[in-house]
């Protein structure tokens, strides 16, 4: 005759059902997001800018250089589009963000060309966290 099995030795499979239950029940921590702040956004648009613009080889930017400002103590980091010879001389495109989250401007002289279509929609999806040309 078998003796009747413990209460403890009942308990324990019940639990670990119990406990595989509630693990499948519960939701996958949600995908950490870009952050919004105006640096890391500036962050983001440098990288992108450089990997697309100019380490691409892309003509319509071929007679630019990207000069980035990203540590302002202003509040304001930014990037620079000036002429690829002249560094020195005014810029032709400031893109700036500032607050959290950020808020974005884009001007000067580039923004009155046609490519300031391509770059707006560039500097809108790079904002967004996208990372692609």
């Amino acid at each position: 005759m078998r003796p009747f099995p413990s209460l403890r030795a009942l308990a324990a499979p019940a639990l670990a059902a119990t406990a595989l239950l509630v693990a499948a029940c519960q939701s996958a921590p949600p995908a950490p997001k870009a952050s919004t702040a105006a640096l890391p956004t500036m962050e983001r648009v440098a990288l992108g800018a450089n990997a697309c613009w100019f380490k691409s080889g892309d003509p319509a930017f071929k007679p630019y250089r990207l000069a980035p400002e990203l540590n302002s103590f202003t509040g304001r980091p930014r990037i620079l589009l000036v002429h690829r010879h002249s560094p020195e001389s005014r810029p032709l495109l400031v893109v700036q963000a500032e607050g959290n989250p950020a808020k974005m401007a884009a001007f000067g002289p580039l923004m009155n060309e046609p490519l300031a279509t391509r770059i707006a929609t560039d500097v809108k999806r790079w904002v967004s966290g996208a990372s692609g040309c």
